[in-house]
């Protein structure tokens, strides 16, 4: 397993990703062979460089097109569709850089070749490395230690998730639970005593152990586990094992001693200083490349309805200090005149004609760049709330206040991880992702977020 982003990858699938670039460069490649002749392909620097940029758009095309989440794309019928639709907006994005940048051009009849010999290689790579996927070849083997709810929800997910990189291949019950029953496969050996943990290992081959047990104090088999540790097995907590599985924490079943021990929190001078210069640079840019898209949008909401541009509100921010949130206003005047505070809900009836569309791709929040610019806000962290909501939430989710400990962010992984939530378990559920990006934020996950964020606005997903 790799471990990026405080997040572990399994090895086999960065290697499919640089592999499927090397597929894409070599059929291009080969495809030039084919329509013409040189005896010095590799030393043409420039005929390499534009391969290799077709090669990069080609995979971004296929990561915005869902094609590297193998739950969404897993069918024969769902790639080739979805690979079309990437290889038409490499094709869009290729004939506005070639625009700009005529010389470095690819002939249009190789191009043309290649996206047909794509078709076919990509699709075949794809349906077999799924099959290898479905047979678990090459995932790492673990031993589940404890029945508690914890143990169950880390067997669900690696159940679920076809490229975690993981197979459960045994589950040893807490010494207390006699009546342990979980729908497992039968293949999936079951101790019955947490002893000769080491023996189980070694029988089946597994080097890895997670232990999710309902109680660690009497029957916790600290000896067995201290033997497999000093034999190279690696025995890791079932709340961390779960937080670099799924990219969440479980707030409702970790132990706040677990907070207090496990990595993260860092927050030194110099990643603060890093991350306020990222907001200033970014809003910046951001602000004065869509000023034009912005008083078209305030010229719009004047004409499609009655009432101001900008919606005002008052937000909780770092701290718990509260802070007046711009966005440009989606909803009818006085939208809450009659409801008082409540969340948006699917087809709200108080959203106008252009609060459908701007609320579908975010529109409405770029106002909120203003209060990054000035640090009331951060471009990445937890989703602002209002304290109406806050109070509420904070007496019904533990650990909920420690979302107030970093600035609120126009976006987050929360926010990119999970749609729209308008319950109080969609907020434990939102408390999931932003605790995991307080606990592990960092310059890199701050662009990962953004990047994912572009993702979302593209496609309008999670929005209401």
């Amino acid at each position: 397993m790799l471990r990026i982003l405080k997040q572990y990858f399994p090895i086999r699938n960065m290697v499919f990703l640089i592999l499927e670039g090397v597929i894409i460069f070599s059929t291009i490649l080969l495809v030039t062979v084919l329509l013409t002749f040189s005896s010095s392909y590799w030393f043409d620097l420039m005929l390499v460089f534009r391969i290799t940029l077709i090669t990069l758009i080609c995979q971004i095309s296929l990561y915005y097109n869902d094609l590297y989440d193998f739950e969404i794309a897993s069918t024969i019928p769902e790639i080739t569709i979805r690979l079309l639709q990437a290889l038409g907006i490499t094709s869009i994005a290729l004939a506005l850089i070639y625009y700009v940048f005529p010389l470095i051009i690819l002939d249009q009849k190789i191009y043309v070749l290649s996206i047909l010999f794509l078709m076919v290689f990509i699709v075949c790579w794809r349906i077999g490395y799924i099959q290898m996927l479905n047979r678990g070849m090459f995932n790492e083997k673990i031993i589940i230690l404890g029945s508690s709810d914890l143990a169950l929800d880390i067997y669900s997910e690696i159940d679920r998730t076809i490229d975690c990189g993981y197979t459960v291949s045994a589950i040893v019950p807490d010494p207390d639970q006699k009546d342990f029953k979980p729908s497992i496969p039968p293949e999936i050996v079951r101790q019955k005593s947490g002893k000769k943990l080491c023996s189980l290992s070694s029988e089946n081959g597994i080097n890895k152990i997670v232990v999710a047990l309902k109680e660690k104090r009497g029957n916790f088999p600290l000896e067995d586990l201290i033997k497999c540790r000093t034999a190279g097995i690696d025995v890791i907590e079932g709340s961390s094992f779960y937080e670099m599985l799924t990219g969440k924490v479980l707030v409702r079943k970790i132990n706040p001693s677990w907070l207090v021990f496990s990595e993260g929190f860092q927050k030194s001078k110099f990643k603060t200083q890093l991350k306020r210069l990222e907001d200033i640079v970014l809003a910046s840019i951001m602000l004065i490349l869509l000023s034009p898209l912005l008083v078209l949008v305030g010229i719009l909401i004047k004409l499609d309805s009655m009432g101001p541009i900008f919606f005002v509100q008052d937000r909780v921010g770092k701290d718990k200090k509260e802070y007046m949130m711009h966005k440009f206003r989606s909803m009818v005047k006085d939208a809450e005149k009659l409801t008082g505070p409540v969340w948006a809900g699917d087809n709200d009836n108080r959203v106008t004609k252009v609060g459908r569309v701007i609320r579908k791709y975010r529109i409405d929040e770029l106002p909120q760049l203003w209060e990054v610019l000035i640090g009331k806000m951060s471009l990445v962290g937890p989703r602002p709330e209002r304290k109406y909501f806050t109070d509420q939430l904070e007496q019904e989710i533990p650990f909920y206040s420690q979302r107030f400990n970093v600035k609120p962010g126009l976006t987050g992984w929360a926010q990119v991880s999970y749609d729209y939530g308008a319950t109080v378990e969609d907020a434990v559920e939102k408390l999931n992702y932003e605790l995991f990006y307080i606990k592990n934020m960092s310059f890199a996950l701050d662009i990962v977020i953004i990047l994912k964020t572009v993702k979302t606005v593209l496609f309008g997903r999670g929005a209401r």
